[in-house]
């Protein structure tokens, strides 16, 4: 991933954020969904755009619920650092894996 952000020529500070973001949605992937494989997938939609995805096998349907972790947890706080980070994200049915498809939108450009 590092080098096809690099061949975009794209600011460091975004490709550092980039990779945190898909490491926190591939981790939620190993953590939550019932498969054991799952995908990932970088694109630039349009100018502007970076996104972001992972997609999981769960077909279970289930939705977890919003963590709200306590100050001494020592994991829960991968989603929030998602909202903090990305300009949207969401959760889709994946067409690759019929499982989940939770991705990420960055913002490219810089003002």
């Amino acid at each position: 991933m590092d080098a096809r952000l690099t061949a975009w020529r794209l600011p460091g500070e975004l490709c550092a954020d980039a990779v945190l973001l898909v490491s926190e949605l591939a981790t939620n992937a190993v953590r939550h969904a019932l498969g054991t494989r799952f995908l990932c997938g970088v694109g630039l939609l349009g100018v502007g755009c970076l996104r972001l995805e992972v997609h999981d096998q769960d077909r279970s349907g289930r939705v977890l619920p919003r963590c709200e972790p306590g100050p001494d947890d020592e994991g829960g706080r991968g989603l929030l650092l998602v909202e903090q980070l990305a300009r949207t994200w969401g959760v889709d049915r994946s067409r690759l894996t019929g499982g989940n498809a939770v991705w990420a939108n960055l913002e490219t450009l810089t003002n």
